[in-house]
C-alpha cells in the first residue's frame, strides 16, 4: 500500500505518429485532472508532422517543461518499439498509456491511485470507456463492468474485459519481459495478458476514457482486420508462456465469413446498424441513470 495517495507519480505515456491536430484535446484532459502529481513522457516515432513542434509550444504556453518529458525516435519504428520506449523511460509508481488522439475524464488518476491502493496486489486496473466520433462526440458507452467480472477468468479466456483506461504499477511490469518492442498492433492487449501473470486484476466500474474514432487509427476501420491478426500473435504467445495449447484458443479467430455469411449479412446490414444504434442508445441512458447514485465502482478479480 502507498503510504499517500498524491505523493505517488503517476506516468501518463503518450506514443505519438502523426497525431498533432488532437493534441490540445489530449494533453489538456492531463492538464485539468483532480490528481495532481503526474507526468507526461511523450514519445514521437518520427512523425512528419509538426507534432514536436506543437507539443512543446503546449507545454510552453502552459509552464510545464518539468513535467512533460519529450523524445522522438530516430526514425519510424512502430508502435510496440515506441510503447516500450515509453514504459522504460516511465518514472512513475503507476503507469498508464493515453492514445493521442484520445483524452481522460478530470477524475481518471484520481480513481485510479485510489483504486491500486485498495488493491495493493493488483499489477493492472481496468475501467470503462466513452466511445466517440471523430469530433469526441460520445456515441456509446461501455456497459457497467459488475457482471462481466463475475465470470472473468484471465484476459485469455475472457478477452476485451480489460480496455482503456488501464494503469499498471512499475513494479509489475518490470517482472514481466515488457513490451514486444517488435508488435505493430495489438500492444496493449499483449502487455494486459503479460501483467496478469504477476498479479491480480481489479476493476474501475466507470468510464474513464474517451476512445476517438479516428480514420488514421493502427486498429479500426480499414486496419482492422491487421489488428486482429496481431491479437493472434499475441494469444500464441501467452499460449507459450503459460504452457498451454494455442490449438484450444483457436475459437478467438472465428473472424472469416464465407461467402453465403456475407450475402446475408449485406441484406441484414440495415437492420444491424439499427440494432446498434439502440444498444448504443441504452448504454448511455444506463450510464446517466447509475450516475445518479453512488456505487462500489471499485471491482476486483484475482486471476
Amino acid at each position: 500500500m502507498f503510504v499517500s495517495e498524491d505523493t505517488v507519480l503517476f506516468s501518463i505515456l503518450i506514443a505519438n505518429y502523426n497525431n498533432s491536430v488532437f493534441f490540445n484535446d489530449c494533453l489538456n484532459s492531463v492538464f485539468n485532472q483532480t490528481y495532481k502529481n503526474w507526468e507526461i513522457i511523450f514519445v514521437d516515432d518520427g512523425s512528419t508532422d509538426d507534432s514536436v513542434d506543437k507539443i512543446k509550444k503546449i507545454i510552453d504556453v502552459n509552464g510545464l517543461k518539468d513535467r512533460v518529458h519529450i523524445y522522438a525516435n530516430d526514425k519510424n519504428h512502430g508502435c510496440g518499439y515506441t510503447k516500450r520506449k515509453c514504459a522504460e523511460l516511465a518514472n512513475g509508481e503507476i503507469c498508464a498509456f493515453l492514445d493521442p488522439d484520445d483524452k481522460l475524464t478530470e477524475d481518471a488518476l484520481e480513481l485510479m491511485i485510489v483504486a491500486h491502493n485498495k488493491n495493493p496486489n493488483a499489477s493492472l486496473i481496468g475501467s470503462r470507456r466513452f466511445f466517440c466520433d471523430e469530433m469526441l462526440k460520445v456515441v456509446d458507452v461501455a456497459p457497467s463492468l459488475a457482471n462481466k467480472v463475475k465470470s472473468f477468468k484471465n484476459q485469455l479466456d475472457t478477452p476485451f474485459v480489460i480496455t482503456h483506461f488501464a494503469s499498471y504499477k512499475n513494479s509489475a511490469y518490470k517482472k514481466t519481459d515488457g513490451i514486444d518492442a517488435d508488435m505493430i498492433r495489438g500492444i496493449d492487449q499483449d502487455l494486459y495478458l503479460k501483467l496478469e501473470e504477476v498479479g491480480s486484476v481489479a476493476f474501475v466500474d466507470k468510464p474513464l476514457y474517451y476512445y476517438r474514432s479516428n480514420k488514421n487509427s493502427i486498429s479500426l476501420n480499414d486496419n482492422h482486420y491487421k489488428a486482429t491478426a496481431w491479437h493472434i500473435y499475441a494469444i500464441i504467445n501467452t499460449c507459450r508462456r503459460r504452457n498451454l495449447s494455442f490449438d484450444d484458443y483457436c475459437y478467438l479467430t472465428k473472424i472469416k465469413k464465407n461467402r453465403q455469411e456475407k450475402f446475408i449479412n449485406s441484406i441484414m446490414k440495415p437492420l444491424s446498424l439499427l440494432k446498434m444504434k439502440l444498444i448504443r442508445r441504452r448504454n448511455i441512458l444506463n450510464y446517466k441513470a447509475e450516475s445518479k447514485y453512488d456505487k462500489n465502482i471499485f471491482l476486483t478479480k484475482d486471476c
